[in-house]
């Protein structure tokens, strides 16, 4: 499949490489803020010159602001536009688990047995989502985290690097989990 990199920051290239090694083909750039001169355009300018029937999309809108990327990806959608899953070679989903569209699991990443992964969420390199664990969609977690058994992490949220939410714990939407910390409990409000 040709695939639409939606985003030219510096994310874009692990994206890119990503699309790669899944097999697809890169079909260039979109930039809605036109810093990026080999961009092929805005968003509106690219879905006139590259149709949702030849070509899906990719979103290269990093963790730094996740309600544009939400957004974002609700104009993907919107305009009909495929975004698979991309599931790196050496990266693991157990059979019984679901990784939703526009999900990046990268080499490395560990998705368990009936865990449940949202849709356009991050799974960054040796990432584990343990058994019976639902990510919301459109969140993030960092290399090395792991959120252990029947955790449930909230829409929009982002996990540091090296962080553990042990088992049984709910985190709501947004949250934010600093990297090598250890959450324990589900918070109080």
């Amino acid at each position: 499949m040709k695939l639409l990199i939606y985003g030219a920051g510096d994310f874009s290239t692990t994206v890119a490489a990503l699309v790669r090694q899944c097999g697809h083909q890169v079909a260039g750039l979109i930039d809605d803020t036109g810093r990026n001169a080999s961009a092929l355009g805005s968003f509106e300018q690219v879905r006139a010159s590259h149709p949702p029937t030849e070509h899906g999309v990719a979103l290269a809108i990093g963790y730094n602001n996740l309600a544009a990327r939400w957004a974002a990806w609700e104009r993907v959608q919107q305009a009909g536009y495929a975004c698979p899953a991309l599931v790196h070679p050496r990266a693991y989903v157990a059979d019984e688990a679901t990784v939703g569209p526009g999900c990046f699991v990268m080499a490395g990443a560990h998705v368990d047995v009936h865990a449940n992964v949202g849709a356009a969420c991050v799974l960054w390199p040796l990432a584990c989502v343990n058994h019976d664990t639902h990510v919301g969609a459109n969140s993030f977690i960092s290399p090395s985290a792991t959120l252990c058994g029947f955790v449930r992490l909230g829409a929009h949220s982002f996990v540091g690097a090296g962080a553990v939410v042990v088992d049984h714990v709910d985190l709501p939407p947004s949250s934010f989990v600093k990297a090598a910390s250890l959450v324990k409990r589900t918070p109080t409000a």
